[in-house]
């Protein structure tokens, strides 16, 4: 008779090859009961939300250190989340930047809008900045030039 810690043969052959275990090591992949940012926001919702209406905004605040930051809409409604990955172009965003802009609800409870394919359209004049390629600066750093 088999006990309950028995795993079927075929079930620990494709978790081998699912692994890359080697022979001896069988283990279950229990995926992440967290879902992710990237995982929620799939290809296909970011695709559809380029279909929508160009809207325009500025910064108002963004960490590249963090990787996310807000902007202000024109019609000076709520503040939009945008993460790094969904701005385009070279420079970095920083605070009074006129940027353009798609918007989509944020799964799984599409309650919020979150920002996505933005783009800097005017600099901020007066304010230095830095291109994706430049280094990160140090926290530390920037709290001391401020």
């Amino acid at each position: 008779m088999s006990s309950p810690r028995d795993i079927p043969q075929t079930q620990a052959l494709n978790n081998e090859k699912l692994a890359g275990s080697p022979g001896g090591h069988h283990t279950f992949l229990v995926p992440s009961p967290i879902p992710t940012r990237r995982t929620r926001t799939t290809h296909s919702e970011s695709e559809r939300a380029r279909d929508g209406p160009e809207l325009k905004g500025v910064v108002k605040d963004f960490c590249r250190q963090k990787g996310h930051g807000f902007i202000i809409p024109d019609d000076k409604s709520a503040p939009l989340f945008v993460h790094i990955s969904d701005v385009d172009g070279e420079y970095v965003p920083k605070p009074g930047d006129e940027v353009s802009y798609k918007k989509f609800l944020i799964p799984p409870k599409m309650e919020k809008y979150q920002a996505v394919h933005v783009v800097i359209t005017h600099l901020n004049p007066g304010v230095s900045h830095e291109t994706w390629n430049s280094p990160v600066p140090h926290p530390d750093t920037t709290q001391n030039q401020q």
